[in-house]
């Protein structure tokens, strides 16, 4: 009924400048409405004329009918993922790159979905760079981001959608120009992510801020209340659309240390926090590392669930090697371990050629060292 209302108006507003007695166009748009077929005034509606602020449509929900696989809800119990049985769900799997770049690589496709289901991921986070975000504008980004929700569905994959910005939400100061953005930006990219995938089960989990750093005093100052008020009223904004959604927030030190939990957690409920411990974020030796780990951000794991988002290591000789990725291997073990005793979810960067640590090392999908000790840990773990 209210699409009719929506095109009887619209007809209406055609014959506006004409000079018919009102009862005749009445007569004319009500026989256009009922006979013309639906998809034009759709088209029309769509489309509005150059200039007309006053006609750009609101936007509009994911359509769930639009996916084959239902899927379980996650949800948070205690320090625990669940699903809608109350069922442990721990989520393994990879970071794709950019959905952007991926499309000027002609790689955005199911069959790279179809690559990642073949390594045994039962989850994929997908950063939201603000550079390609601003660049393609919401509704260009939202294309890909609904192709993901679809070919993830298809391959019943749950999905992370990452803001992906290094830096300080509070001074508003970043690593890098790819990474600018704004407190209002930020916020009204998840008003508008929360709106589009309410009630679509496939998108499990928001990621807020992919690395908060203030990176030696370069970016500024932050103090953790002002970035936990930050963090909690973008999960008053997320709430207030959608509930069934896990929100994920990480600490200082490009998302590595979460010392300030023990005393001022999150005042959220729902929530999960994220860990990003690379080899070097620690100095320790290998079979030492689960100390300081434990110290820095671990301990979250035994109160609240936990998901370590970028794990992975390459060898120092390789190009693109930096700190702090750089490992012998010794890493690949040691981190799986802790995170298998502490029952952590977690993803591996990253699944492209480009970006190291690489888990690919080309577009044929060969692994690398630690591509093929993360396969085969995906395929054993996520039976």
């Amino acid at each position: 009924m209210l699409q009719l209302l929506q095109r009887l108006i619209l007809i209406l507003h055609r014959f506006r400048a004409t000079a018919l007695p009102i009862k005749k166009i009445a007569v004319a748009a009500l026989a256009l409405m009922l006979w013309a077929p639906s998809s034009s005034f759709a088209s029309d509606a769509v489309k509005p004329a150059k200039g007309e602020w006053w006609n750009q449509p609101y936007p509009e929900r994911f359509a769930p009918a639009s996916l084959s696989n239902k899927m379980d809800f996650i949800s948070v119990k205690g320090n625990k993922l669940v699903d809608e049985s109350g069922n442990t769900v721990i989520l393994r799997g990879v970071n794709i790159s950019d959905p952007d770049k991926l499309t000027k690589n002609g790689k955005w496709s199911k069959k790279h979905f179809e690559a990642v289901k073949s390594f045994g991921a039962n989850v994929i986070r997908v950063p939201v760079h603000p550079a390609a975000w601003q660049s393609r504008g919401p509704t260009g980004y939202f294309r890909l981001l609904d192709q993901a929700v679809q070919w993830a569905n298809e391959l019943e994959i749950y999905l992370i959608i990452d803001w992906h910005s290094i830096g300080n939400l509070h001074s508003e100061l970043y690593q890098h120009p790819m990474y600018n953005t704004t407190k209002a930006e930020t916020m009204e990219f998840w008003r508008k992510v929360a709106f589009r995938y309410k009630g679509i089960s496939t998108v499990a989990v928001y990621e807020l801020f992919n690395e908060p750093t203030l990176y030696n005093g370069q970016l500024g100052e932050m103090s953790w209340d002002q970035w936990r008020e930050i963090n909690e009223e973008i999960i008053t904004i997320i709430y207030a659309h959608d509930t069934k959604v896990v929100p994920l927030v990480a600490g200082f030190n490009w998302a590595y240390n979460l010392n300030e939990v023990r005393e001022k957690p999150f005042r959220k409920p729902g929530i999960a926090y994220a860990a990003h411990p690379y080899p070097t974020k620690t100095w320790a030796e290998a079979d030492k590392k689960h100390i300081d780990w434990e110290r820095d951000w671990g301990f979250v794991a035994d109160t609240y669930p936990m998901i370590t988002t970028e794990i992975g290591w390459m060898n120092a000789d390789l190009p693109g090697a930096h700190e702090p990725v750089k490992d012998d291997g010794s890493y690949g073990p040691a981190i799986l371990n802790y995170l298998n005793r502490k029952g952590a979810s977690w993803t591996v960067w990253c699944f492209d050629p480009d970006w190291p640590p690489q888990m690919i090392s080309d577009w044929n999908y060969t692994p690398t060292q630690q591509g093929e000790f993360f396969r085969d840990a995906m395929q054993k773990l996520n039976k």
